[in-house]
């Protein structure tokens, strides 16, 4: 009896042990990316169907914010995430001790400044909310894009880790209110002006090159990526869904597509 216990036991374990290496082997023919909405969906529905030309099913779950992608990329729900560039994914693997990594760059998204109330920043006045995006690397890369329109100095070498108490200089004395991302688009008509990424730009409706008051350069650093497990970064498919993403094809439909408001980065 003991013995056929300890047999039963052992195969379960050996059951387990196999279903746990199937959960982390990714298919030949079919990936699960997670996007978020707008530029970056648009442009996975065209990787999507160059994809299927190859045999490859792309699968895209579409998320409206920024810190559930990358938990459900940790957990297993999805193969990769392409939506964020590198000081927010090193900002997620240090909170959360998530075992991922980027395996490509893919487009840059020039944050611009939005108002409903005035046509350049030059306008603003003293006292004035001006509104920010509330996690840590967008609300630096916000603040860096304040510092470059002239409206405030932040405090020399603060970088990417930038934030409102960073602030040295604030002549106009400013009201910089931090909210989450998404929402800023909805809220613009509360603040006389805001730092808005411009994905949830093109989303709310707003052509960042003509409607943005200030817009960062076009090799701005920020650079988007493609983010894979760590287990999984060299897989083949991955490879394969990499050069699919990373073709002429692409790169054309970005350009006729976005007219300059989203930018290749091969």
């Amino acid at each position: 009896m003991r013995k056929l216990l300890a047999l039963i036991s052992l195969a379960v374990l050996v059951v387990l042990a196999g279903c746990g290496d199937e959960a982390t082997t990714l298919s030949e023919n079919e990936i699960t990316v997670g996007v978020t909405a707008g530029p970056h969906e648009q442009i996975l529905e065209k990787v999507k169907e160059l994809a299927a030309e190859e045999d490859l099913t792309v699968n895209i779950e579409v998320f409206t914010e920024y810190v559930i992608p990358n938990t459900a990329l940790d957990e297993g729900e999805l193969d990769l995430n392409s939506y964020q560039h590198q000081p927010f994914l090193d900002n997620a693997k240090s909170d959360r001790g998530y075992e991922i990594e980027a395996v490509a760059t893919t487009v840059n998204f020039p944050m611009g400044i939005y108002s409903t109330e005035i046509a350049d920043v030059s306008q603003l006045q003293e006292g004035d909310k001006v509104a920010l995006p509330n996690d840590p690397t967008n609300g630096a890369r916000a603040l860096i894009l304040f510092e470059a329109a002239g409206l405030i100095t932040l405090k020399e070498g603060v970088g990417a880790e930038a934030m409102v108490l960073d602030i040295e200089e604030n002549p106009l004395n400013l009201d910089f209110i931090e909210l989450e991302a998404s929402q800023i688009p909805r809220q613009l008509e509360e603040v006389a002006a805001a730092a808005i990424n411009t994905n949830f730009a093109i989303e709310h409706g707003f052509v960042p090159t003509e409607d943005a008051i200030y817009i960062e350069p076009s090799d701005s650093p920020w650079v988007n990526l493609i983010v894979a497990r760590e287990e999984n970064s060299d897989d083949p498919v991955i490879e394969k869904f990499i050069r699919i993403y990373q073709s002429d094809e692409v790169k054309q439909f970005i350009e006729d597509t976005f007219e300059g408001s989203v930018v290749a980065s091969w």
